[in-house]
């Protein structure tokens, strides 16, 4: 497969000795922004999934009637941190 290039970008001089203060032995600048850019992707891929998925669990839960009500979820949250801090409290007397 044939390579493409990727748009220049224009940087500040002294953001450009920042960059190339922070690659590692052998690294290029090429490659540090190839590797960036690579993360960049993967991570907005994974976001973006991520929501998939979250809108896709509501669609179901409402097709299903099956999901829990916030206030019972919240309810024992509250009562979970009740819990725990009472257990705090007990252990620094």
């Amino acid at each position: 497969m044939k390579t493409a290039t990727l748009p220049y970008i224009h940087v500040a001089p002294n953001f450009r000795q920042e960059i190339e203060g922070v690659l590692e032995d052998g690294e290029t600048l090429s490659q540090f922004v190839e590797g960036a850019v690579r993360r960049e992707v993967d991570k907005r891929k994974c976001q973006a999934e991520f929501v998939w998925r979250g809108i896709a669990a509501i669609r179901e839960t409402q097709r299903t009637g099956n999901g829990v009500p916030a206030s019972q979820v919240l309810a024992r949250l509250d009562a979970r941190l009740l819990a725990a801090r009472q257990a705090l409290a007990q252990r620094g007397r």
